[in-house]
Parts: C-alpha cells; sequence; structure tokens
C-alpha cells in the first residue's frame, strides 16, 4: 500500500483524530466520511451519490486477514507463481504489444519483464482482476481500525474517480483492498499515474492493456524507478563467508561483492551499481544481488517473498536461467515460526505482529540471535534456531 496525495485530499484534515477515524457503526461511519468529503471540497450531491449505495463487505475483511500463502518458503512460492504457461504467454504478450513495451521502455526507462512479471502475478495477464465492489471494500478496510490510514485516502481518492467519470461505486470491480485494473492499481495511483496510451479520450485499466501498460511505468517512475538500470541478478557465493552481509540494508560494489567470494552466476555483473546480497533461504539457498530498483518493488507490495519472485520472474522474461535452488536448511512450520516470533519479541526485538511471515523485522531479529549464538547469521530461521533459544 501507498499513501501518494490524490487531487481531492490536498486539504488537510481538520485534526489529526479526523485522520484516525474509524470504527464504531457503519452507517454513522459513512456519513461521517461523506461530510468530510463535502467539507474537502467535493460537491455534495456527488458525495451522497458515491456513499449512499456503500455496503460494509465481510469478504473484505476476512481477505485482510488471510494472507497464508506469504508465509512459504521463497522457492516454494517461486514454483507456485511461475509455470511454464505463465512464461510462454508473457513472451506472446510481449510480441503482441512489442511497441507499447519499446514505449515503456523509451519514455519510462522500466524494463518489459518488470511489468510483464506484475501483469502475471496481479491478474494472469488480465484474466482475473478481482470482483470485489471496490468502493465497497475501500470504505470498509477504512472503517476497519486495524490499517484506516492506509485506506482513507483511498475513499477520497475514488471519490475524485467518481466525480471525473473513471469510477462506478455500484459496479466498479478489483482486488479486495481496493486495487483496479489488469496491474492491480488504486485510486490515488491512477488519479496521478493514469495514461491514456491507447488514445481513445480515457484510462482503461480494465480492458486496455496499453493503458494499464503505461500507467504502471509511469507509477514505477514515480516510486523512484531508475531508467534503464537493472533490478535484480542471480549470484553464486562461497561455502563460507561473513553472511550477517547479506542484508537489504547493506549494499556494496560488485568489486567489494567480488572480495568476498560471490560472483553472478553468468559470470558477468549486470551493472557497476551499489548491491545487496539476498539469500532468502539461507546460506544453502538461492541467492542474488538486488541492485537499487529493487527497492521500489516494497513500493508496490510489501511482501518480501512476492517481492523477490516478482523480481526474479522479471528477469526469467528476459532470458535468465532457473535459479539454483541449492539444498537450504529446512523452514518452520506455521506454528515453529510464531513461536520463535513469541522468543524473539521476549528478548526484546521488535518483530511485528506474531504472525508466523517472516518479514524484516523476524529476519533482523533472526541475524542478531544466530550473530549472538555463533550460528551461520543469515537470517533464515531454523529448528537448530528455534531449539537454541
Amino acid at each position: 500500500m501507498r499513501q501518494t496525495l490524490a487531487a481531492l485530499a490536498l486539504i488537510p484534515l481538520a485534526t489529526a483524530a479526523a485522520a484516525q477515524d474509524c470504527g464504531g457503526s457503519f452507517a454513522d461511519f459513512k456519513q461521517r466520511m461523506e461530510s468530510e468529503a463535502v467539507a474537502r471540497g467535493a460537491d455534495p450531491a456527488t458525495a451522497r451519490a458515491f456513499f449512499d449505495g456503500v455496503r460494509q463487505d465481510q469478504e473484505t475483511l476476512a481477505a485482510d486477514r488471510r494472507q497464508g500463502v506469504f508465509t512459504l518458503p521463497f522457492t516454494d512460492f517461486a514454483r507456485r507463481l511461475i509455470s511454464a504457461d505463465r512464461i510462454n504467454r508473457g513472451q506472446a504478450n510481449a510480441r503482441q504489444y512489442a511497441d507499447t513495451f519499446d514505449r515503456i521502455e523509451a519514455e519510462y526507462g522500466v524494463s518489459r519483464g518488470v511489468l510483464l512479471a506484475f501483469w502475471a502475478f496481479e491478474t494472469d495477464y488480465g484474466a482475473f482482476q478481482g470482483d470485489f465492489n471496490t468502493v465497497n471494500s475501500l470504505v470498509t478496510l477504512a472503517h476497519d481500525c486495524r490499517r484506516p490510514e492506509l485506506f482513507r485516502p483511498q475513499v477520497f481518492a475514488a471519490l475524485e474517480l467518481f466525480a471525473q467519470g473513471g469510477l462506478d461505486p455500484d459496479t466498479t470491480t478489483g482486488a479486495w483492498a481496493g486495487e483496479i485494473g489488469m496491474v492491480q492499481m488504486l485510486p490515488e495511483d491512477i488519479l496521478e499515474n493514469g495514461v491514456d496510451a491507447d488514445g481513445n479520450g480515457t484510462v482503461d485499466l480494465k480492458t486496455s492493456p496499453r493503458d494499464a501498460l503505461l500507467s504502471g511505468a509511469k507509477m514505477l517512475q514515480s516510486l523512484g524507478w531508475r531508467a534503464n538500470e537493472p533490478w535484480l541478478e542471480e549470484v553464486d557465493v562461497p561455502a563460507s563467508m561473513d553472511w550477517s552481509q547479506a542484508a537489504l540494508e547493506i549494499k556494496k560494489s560488485p568489486a567489494e561483492w567480488e572480495a568476498l567470494g560471490v560472483a553472478p552466476r553468468d559470470g558477468d555483473w549486470d551493472a557497476d551499481l551499489p548491491a545487496s546480497l539476498l539469500l532468502p533461504q539461507g546460506h544453502e539457498g538461492p541467492a542474488f544481488v538486488a541492485y537499487p530498483n529493487f527497492d521500489v518493488y516494497f513500493e508496490w507490495n510489501q511482501s518480501f517473498t512476492y517481492v523477490l519472485t516478482a523480481a526474479y520472474f522479471a528477469t526469467r522474461l528476459e532470458g535468465a536461467p532457473v535459479f539454483d535452488a541449492g539444498n537450504p536448511a529446512p523452514g518452520l512450520s506455521d506454528a515453529q515460526m510464531k513461536s520463535l516470533q513469541q522468543k524473539l519479541a521476549a528478548r526484546g526485538h521488535d518483530v511485528g505482529d506474531i504472525d508466523g511471515i517472516l518479514g524484516a523485522g523476524t529476519r533482523a531479529a533472526v541475524r542478531a540471535e544466530q550473530q549472538r549464538l555463533g550460528l551461520p547469521a543469515d537470517a533464515w530461521p531454523t529448528t537448530q534456531l528455534l531449539n537454541a533459544l
């Protein structure tokens, strides 16, 4: 989720408390949102028409709380999402829309594999874009007190799209979190980065691949994508090194990595840029270096596993070989991971929610405890570490 500025949201809220307003009667909450929209400058009749039919969606709340796929280790997740069929269709789409990708690379510097991978993972190249009512989902999530600050701006952005004729609160559908179209963009992002690539006078992200792809590229550029630079490269690592150097926040030049024994799998570095060493399943599993553009992926999705898989698939679509899975130590079960997080939290580490997901906080805590215990500090939790704790 991202927070950008929709045109309607430029007027600041009256108080900080209003920004966090959530919960209570859903009907009362809708009325407060409508009143706030009018106070921000929305036409009263438009706001009334927008909010009038909104209904709380329990399926949206259920979907928000069940994201178990992100507990899978990288190799399992990648094998689930990447298939020969998806690669073949991606290459076919690259040929069919070659002129569009040429334009994207010329105007935004975003490589075609990057957008093809998002297109594949988000909607299976447009085949399934989600059937949740977009406005119902956004208002439901804004009312829910788990993350209202993320979704309230999207409600007002959706209202602005409605006022412009780009969204119908009764019929527009998409993902459970409010994303719309082939590459799943939130209303704020559509307002700021929507592109009428096919020149028909409208930005249609649901049925026009050209509009969707150009809009996605513009959004990536706005998020900091560095034109015509790589994002990920597979590497070989030596049998032993200081594994604590494998972290997103640690960046070294290719020469510095070479001095530690790290080498590109294909023999050549993609660029002479600062890069981080990534070991998604520890020092005996797959290994990659991530260039600056890799960080932009986290503006699209916060899951490390999803981001790495999308970035890797983008390289596959452009000719990279299947990654070397290595022989990583078995990961933890969901119950074991939650137990580990509880133990880490009890030792003062900030691991966030006890959710069984190997997020950035849990990885950092695992690395710190591995170093303390004299284990390979590769941030990959194992039963050995769990037992040692």
